[in-house]
């Protein structure tokens, strides 16, 4: 559940640094994405020869125009950073094409949504041009979070992916005032939440947690209509459990019950709202494990109004009433997540053969 409002596009824990400190649109327009010229590798994987044995995969959800020298989505920033002179390679049964440089990075944008998101990656990974055998993940976008934990352009790792959907539900009129009115499936326990690697996340916050964010004014003004502490502090990296939902679900009630279903399933804190990261683990799970997947999300948007102001109020903002700093968020996600890339591809010799100690 990516929460992104539909009308006003781009308008989506509290953290503990200590922890932290070790030692050391809606429519979306898919175009061209690529980093070096074609390697051997590539053009190899077009010949029918070896397949490209990827390092890190970035998956992206969207991309709002061009891939580059326009409005950036989810996927401008790290297509320019890796990309810019690849040549796509088209994947049957894939939303677009997937792009790799010579260094091993690949990404493609997948598609919003569980099922969208979830259908590309499969097809890419049974694809014989690559080779995912030791491959890590990166499963990047633009989400909200509740300003009692975030605030607009913080960028957050997922310790545990939750499926929101995966349930019974009902009106709140017909249950107890005030009560939850969700109810887990027996049988699903083993797709619904994903612990990502603890060791995993703790390299990629010890590498990023310092990082310095970039903001905007419209921001910073806009946080200012929430009294909550979280809502109201600069971006900053942080981490938590990123709730997955293909229900754009929104307000006060509905964040209580994403954060119900986050310590039912007993996860961390419940800190973004997102609609893939729990169905491409499911995918990747099922071929190579999740010890390798990384979930990193920019907030661009609070999941509910500010006290002044009704949900709806808050999905269907006048003009000018938009959170402000999407430009800002997503570049965010790409200069946090570009140096965990880096720095695995920099040291692969100690992270082929999985995450290493710290």
């Amino acid at each position: 559940m990516r929460s992104i409002s539909l009308f006003s596009l781009p308008s989506r824990p509290s953290f503990q640094p200590t922890r932290w400190l070790l030692p050391v649109l809606a429519a979306t327009t898919l175009a061209g994405c690529a980093s070096a010229p074609p390697s051997s590798a590539t053009t190899g994987a077009h010949a029918g020869s070896a397949p490209i044995r990827v390092k890190v995969f970035v998956a992206a959800m969207f991309e709002i125009g061009k891939n580059t020298g326009d409005r950036a989505g989810e996927f401008q920033h790290w297509y320019e950073r890796y990309w810019k002179d690849a040549t796509p390679i088209t994947v049957p049964g894939a939303l677009g094409p997937v792009y790799c440089n010579t260094d091993g990075v690949c990404g493609a944008v997948l598609g919003m949504g569980k099922v969208n998101s979830s259908s590309s990656m499969q097809a890419i990974l049974l694809n014989p041009k690559f080779d995912f055998a030791q491959s890590y993940y990166v499963i990047s976008g633009v989400a909200g979070t509740p300003p009692q934990r975030g605030t607009i352009a913080d960028v957050s790792w997922g310790t545990w992916l939750v499926d929101y959907d995966l349930g019974h539900r009902w009106a709140p009129e017909e249950n107890t005032p005030g009560a939850p009115t969700f109810m887990p499936r027996k049988g699903y326990e083993e797709y619904r939440r994903f612990q990502l690697n603890p060791l995993l996340v703790d390299w990629a916050m010890n590498l990023t947690v310092d990082m310095p964010l970039k903001d905007s004014d419209s921001a910073r003004t806009y946080r200012l209509r929430y009294p909550d502490a979280a809502a109201r502090r600069s971006p900053a990296v942080t981490s938590g459990t990123h709730m997955t939902g293909d229900t754009f679900f929104h307000g006060p009630g509905m964040s209580k019950q994403a954060q119900y279903i986050a310590k039912l399933y007993g996860a961390d804190d419940y800190v973004i709202t997102e609609m893939e990261a729990a169905a491409i683990a499911l995918v990747v799970k099922r071929t190579h494990g999740t010890d390798r997947i990384m979930s990193l999300r920019g907030a661009v948007n609070f999941d509910q109004g500010n006290p002044n102001e009704t949900t709806l109020q808050h999905l269907d903002p006048a003009p000018g009433e938009t959170a402000g700093g999407f430009a800002e968020t997503v570049e965010n996600v790409a200069l946090v997540g570009t140096r965990v890339v880096d720095h695995i591809v920099r040291n692969w010799g100690q992270w082929q053969g999985g995450v290493p100690a710290r």
